[in-house]
């Protein structure tokens, strides 16, 4: 049985790695076909010989049951909306590959190999976000898979949107022939939320480092107590995620000479003198409640990701072929929930991280609130210029649009197929809402690092130094994207730099 984690979708759908089959996969899988083939022949199968959701109470005529699968597939082509890029439309292709390779399916080998030869030649099906409702599976969105196969439609090549036919002829790649109940196989699963799932999560978790960068880095330069993140303070909490965070805050910090340690305020004898003390006793919550807040993002996405990888190893499809029980089973193994509700999880964690950098960029831009730097960091003449007053907006504004789409859509489900389908996952809606947070969050990410750097160049030369190693590596990367502002320039251009650094590659220090 194929069992394939995170990290391989990574390798397959970033890095396009080799796809290649075990010596014994293609033998599970004809077992499974010849079996369906042999056990079919003189009975009623859901989706073999006869029609499909509510038109299954009608029989197909042995002649005609090639056509039958074809015609699902053409039929349930109807998606719109924006198509999935590359790394989102290869992720798909795995997860719906992988659980053909389960052997449970009863597709021909033919469907295998022809997902193998899109994989490693470098082709993009065309794959519409919306269209499906996640309980017969992804119906719609896997049919736009399934007409690829058959030579039919559109493809992306480099980039390039080109007739299938064009691009299978240049690459010698034959039609698939569409066998038995390969067409039901294709659709009949959750892949396409699923695959979109895996990459999700692999951005947000790559989005959660910046957020314990930015914070630590922020803690940095207000000069911040290092209590808030110690060992002893986040250990009487019981939960991991917590814990973690703040040991990766401590990690990051590993050299800084601008945290302080609580002593110095127990040891001030001059500060007890006083009846109003100059500096904070403690700091804004957005600056020591980070392990709290991003502790439980962390857990999501744990258990997210545990889910996820459970339903790329599982058998999502309908009905079950079980060649070891002599059996076809009938029921909603295409059923999505269990990935629509982590997708709505994952989106509410992400809104409430980018909640987090907006208010720490807030802090920043408030000279009142840090009570150390100048209003908007701005470096110029006051009231003549305007520093980061403009990107502050942006920021607000598309945390304000997350806040908007993190309702549930788990619970939206909405009765259709004659009522076939009266409650529905809603599952890849809910993975591509999660897919536009996500976004968003690394928008808000880009700015906030942004302004970190630029308060940084506010530090004085000595201040500047005592900067932790790994604060200074961040600076570096972010300097090679985003320059510091004295004078007002544009940022729309910078912050799409540092977008698609921050995004696209894996954290780094």
């Amino acid at each position: 049985m194929n069992s394939i984690s995170l990290a391989h979708i990574e390798q397959y759908a970033f890095e396009k790695k080799e796809f290649i089959l075990a010596e014994d996969a293609l033998n599970k899988v004809s077992k499974s076909f010849t079996f369906l083939t042999n056990f079919s022949k003189d009975k009623i199968i859901y989706g073999i010989n006869t029609g499909f959701g509510p038109m299954a109470q009608y029989r197909i005529e042995t002649d005609k049951l090639s056509n039958l699968q074809y015609n699902l597939i053409r039929s349930h082509s109807s998606g719109i909306g924006k198509p999935l890029n590359e790394i989102y439309a290869r992720s798909v292709m795995v997860a719906r590959l992988n659980s053909f390779l389960q052997a449970n399916s009863g597709v021909s080998t033919g469907v295998i190999r022809q997902l193998i030869a899109f994989l490693n030649n470098g082709i993009v099906p065309e794959i519409f976000e919306h269209g499906s409702v996640g309980a017969s599976g992804d119906l719609v969105q896997l049919s736009h898979l399934g007409l690829n196969l058959i030579g039919e439609g559109y493809v992306y090549e480099a980039g390039v949107r080109t007739k299938t036919a064009d691009v299978l002829a240049k690459n010698n790649i034959t039609l698939l022939k569409m066998e038995l109940r390969d067409g039901l196989g294709l659709i009949n699963g959750t892949s396409c939320m699923t695959g979109i799932a895996a990459i999700n999560i692999i951005y947000a978790k790559r989005l959660l480092q910046w957020a314990v960068a930015a914070s630590s880095m922020l803690n940095e330069v207000i000069e911040a107590f290092d209590d808030s993140f110690s060992k002893e303070l986040n250990a009487v909490k019981h939960h991991k995620g917590q814990q973690v965070i703040a040991q990766q805050m401590r990690d990051f910090l590993a050299g800084s000479q601008l945290i302080r340690s609580r002593e110095e305020l127990f040891k001030d004898d001059t500060a007890l003198q006083r009846k109003e003390f100059e500096r904070k006793i403690q700091e804004y919550y957005s600056v020591r409640c980070v392990p709290q807040i991003l502790g439980p993002v962390l857990d999501t996405l744990q258990y997210a990701q545990e889910v996820v990888e459970n339903e790329l190893n599982s058998t999502n499809d309908n009905p079950i072929v079980s060649p070891d029980d002599n059996n076809v089973f009938h029921g909603g193994n295409f059923h999505g929930d269990y990935i629509s509700l982590e997708m709505d999880k994952v989106k509410i964690v992400l809104t409430k991280l980018s909640m987090l950098m907006e208010r720490q960029l807030n802090f920043l831009m408030n000279s009142k609130l840090n009570g150390k730097f100048p209003p908007f960091l701005n470096a110029g003449t006051w009231g003549l210029n305007f520093g980061f007053q403009g990107v502050q907006f942006t920021a607000t504004s598309t945390t304000a649009e997350n806040q908007a789409l993190s309702g549930s859509v788990y619970v939206h489900s909405i009765p259709n197929n004659n009522d076939n389908q009266d409650i529905v996952s809603m599952g890849t809606n809910s993975a591509v809402l999660a897919k536009q947070v996500l976004e968003n969050s690394f928008q808000v990410m880009s700015i906030h690092i942004m302004a970190i750097c630029q308060a940084i160049d506010l530090l004085e030369p000595e201040e500047k130094e005592r900067l932790s190693p790994n604060a200074k590596s961040i600076y570096g990367q972010i300097r090679r994207h985003a320059h510091f502002v004295k004078e007002d320039v544009p940022q729309s251009e910078s912050i799409a730099a540092v977008f698609e650094y921050i995004k696209e590659t894996p954290f780094q220090l």
